[in-house]
């Protein structure tokens, strides 16, 4: 990714400078400056505030009936926890604040710190959203336009929302793509392997390895499906 505004324009100038007044630190028997140290890129930021970052995003949906449902959802960067805030099929300001209000009051039960919360500039957002979150110490970070790249790990859940749940049942109503979004957040946090938490998941840990051959041939693996057969989880019998 290039280098942020803030980084070009001291590149810029450091080497404009150097080029009008031919006063480079080299000349002095010092060696140039790396003006690359001193920047921060997208990249950077988010591996060095992981812990403390939440991404946001609306999804959507459309029932049989051909009604368009929005679905709120904030994911947690370092765990990669996921929680459906709600859905509707009119996401006015009132119900976009209280589920955020909701969100802090969570997040405040589980002791989760966070101080940013990533978002695009989708009108959806109202800017008492950012007045709300700002009173309970997150700042919003905006990303670019047209750059979904920025808020990739909200995008890849989207996608897997989309490919594992939606993409695969007939919604019918709010109230059935709530249940089944229900299962999936639950699915998600408590079962599915992540391969960025080394096939743990966001809520559970990865079990302890099974070192004795005797009971790998012992083995009996149970099958638990949800959603009428959607989603599948698999687990040990004790």
């Amino acid at each position: 990714m290039g280098l942020s505004a803030g980084a070009w324009g001291a590149r810029h100038t450091w080497h404009q400078g150097r080029a009008i007044h031919g006063l480079g630190a080299s000349q002095a028997g010092r060696p140039d400056p790396a003006p690359e140290r001193a920047s921060t890129t997208w990249a950077d930021f988010l591996r060095s505030q992981a812990d403390a970052i939440l991404a946001c995003d609306f999804i959507e949906a459309v029932t049989l009936s051909g009604q368009r449902q929005y679905v709120l959802v904030v994911i947690e960067h370092a765990t990669r926890r996921v929680r459906v805030l709600g859905t509707t099929a009119h996401p006015s300001v009132n119900w976009v604040i209280q589920a955020i209000r909701n969100l802090v009051m969570d997040l405040d039960d589980v002791g989760c710190r966070a101080r940013f919360l990533l978002r695009d500039r989708d009108g959806k957002f109202p800017a008492l959203m950012d007045e709300v979150l700002a009173e309970a110490g997150i700042t919003t970070v905006l990303t670019g336009i047209r750059m979904p790249r920025m808020n990739s790990i909200m995008e890849r859940w989207v996608q897997s929302c989309r490919h594992e749940l939606l993409d695969r049942c007939l919604v019918w109503n709010e109230h059935h793509l709530r249940h089944a979004l229900r299962e999936y957040e639950h699915f998600y946090n408590q079962h599915r392997a992540h391969q960025a938490l080394n096939q743990a998941a966001p809520l559970r840990p990865i079990p302890d390895p099974i070192t004795d051959p005797g009971r790998i041939t012992d083995l009996h693996v149970r099958r638990r499906d949800r959603l009428g057969g959607i989603l599948h989880e698999y687990s040990h019998a004790a």
